[in-house]
């Protein structure tokens, strides 16, 4: 995962460089280059094709990238981009294949967090010596733009983010008598208010004040506990069992043990989506969850229901709002015909004017600055929207991105694995944490 402590990097009202224009140099007709024996040959002047694959394959996404597309088309005789949509799961293996089988495309939407393993792998293309602008890093997220990085060069641009926050039923709020306008700011104050929210319903529960593992994971409070830092600390050194996380996934447990486990399970299992979400039908009053949620609750929330948002509370006061995002990259995979061209699609896709298009309409939260500053007051986003937006600014303050450790690409499973054996009551929470540690240090040491 190699997690940097993003303090060093983030500090709140960062101005940085606006989007390079796209240098799109067109090959005349009357363009000729000179042969290997010497005489002149003449440029044909057709445009050259581009194949560029992602997984956005309805809704607004493939909309507004269809229209993007067909917009940079008519920009360029140059260059004509082709959009193939690939299903969700089936890109990545599909990619290997074809890379492996020397057909793959020229651009294609890649997962964030294993860039460096794709490089390493030389699956991908290194970008450097297509990047002539050197401030061309600082359109971006310094967080998001460290996982582009192998070997101190840039094998991937950043498309797109997320971030963990926490969304709240405002009449759920007074009726409990809390301040719909002060939600909790420490995991103390988290608890109380969800105290507060909790209404029991004989046997059961008529409404859940919040439970920390729905839709944010136990890694995700780790960090936050442990200010900023994930599995893998700064230098490399594996982070599992510390003080701090042993304390979060002790946290973890107590809120099961409130509820009770065959409760949590009960009400798991009836989740589902559109009025079926337990955070629309009212179950839940409190609910982590990626920002991007509000797409589901714009569509499928009744008017009436009054919700905010508020970041990731504190483990405690002045520890840090520390919070988990994913994300996309935009690649070249190694070996296709037309890098060039290819990089000169994917600046324009990470223009701030394209970027900010593509988030007005997706509300992802993009991976370039100017452009997600630009969307908190655009014009033409409703006020929750912009709310979004700006919520979105603040969370980036303290959101880390994980990227996988080139010393340990299966170390997932075995820190998971340990942190279901004391859900389900096989471990204290220092046992589950120090076998995942000793799992994960022999695994580094395997590959190192």
């Amino acid at each position: 995962m190699g997690t940097l402590e993003w303090k060093k990097y983030i500090k709140h009202g960062l101005i940085l460089a606006s989007a390079p224009l796209l240098l799109a140099a067109c090959t005349d007709d009357a363009e000729s280059d000179t042969t290997g024996d010497g005489t002149q040959e003449e440029s044909s002047g057709e445009a050259v094709e581009l194949e560029f694959w992602s997984f956005w394959g309805s809704g607004p996404r493939r909309e507004t990238i269809e229209a993007i597309i067909e917009e940079f088309n008519s920009e360029n005789d140059h260059i004509e981009v082709e959009y193939v949509y690939q299903p969700w799961g089936d890109i990545w293996t599909k990619s290997l294949a074809a890379i492996a089988g020397g057909n793959a495309p020229d651009v294609i939407v890649q997962d964030i967090n294993s860039v460096r393993q794709r490089a390493e792998a030389q699956q991908a293309t290194n970008l450097q010596e297509y990047i002539e602008d050197d401030s061309f890093s600082e359109n971006f997220y310094p967080q998001l733009w460290d996982t582009v990085i192998y070997e101190d060069e840039a094998y991937a641009v950043p498309f797109n983010t997320d971030t963990q926050v926490v969304f709240y039923n405002k009449a759920a709020f007074e009726e409990a008598g809390l301040d719909p306008e002060s939600p909790p700011t420490t995991w103390a104050e988290l608890e109380e208010a969800a105290r507060a929210l909790d209404i029991e319903s004989g046997d059961g529960w008529e409404q859940i004040g919040f439970y920390p593992r729905w839709n944010i994971g136990p890694d995700v409070w780790a960090l936050n506990a442990d200010e900023g830092v994930s599995w893998f600390d700064e230098e490399g050194n594996v982070a599992v069992n510390t003080p701090e996380k042993v304390e979060a996934l002790e946290w973890m447990l107590e809120w099961q043990d409130y509820y009770g486990r065959d409760t949590i399970n009960q009400y798991e299992a009836e989740f589902g989506s559109g009025v079926a979400d337990p955070f629309i039908s009212g179950l839940v009053a409190m609910r982590g969850q990626n920002l991007n949620y509000y797409t589901n609750l714009r569509e499928n929330a009744p008017e009436d229901l009054d919700y905010g948002v508020f970041r990731l509370p504190e483990f405690e006061e002045g520890s840090g709002h520390w919070t988990w995002g994913g994300g996309f990259v935009l690649e070249i995979p190694e070996n296709t015909e037309n890098p060039e061209e290819s990089f000169e699609f994917i600046q324009y896709l990470t223009s701030t004017d394209v970027q900010e298009r593509f988030g007005m309409n997706s509300f992802d939260i993009m991976a370039n600055v100017e452009a997600n500053e630009n969307l908190t007051t655009h014009a033409e986003l409703e006020e929750r929207g912009q709310e979004m937006y700006q919520m979105a600014q603040e969370s980036l303050e303290t959101t880390v991105i994980t990227p996988v450790p080139l010393t340990a690409p299966d170390y997932i499973p075995l820190v998971n694995t340990q942190i279901d054996a004391a859900f389900l009551g096989e471990m204290s929470a220092q046992e589950a944490l120090d076998a995942a540690q000793e799992s994960v240090e022999n695994l580094v040491e395997q590959n190192q």
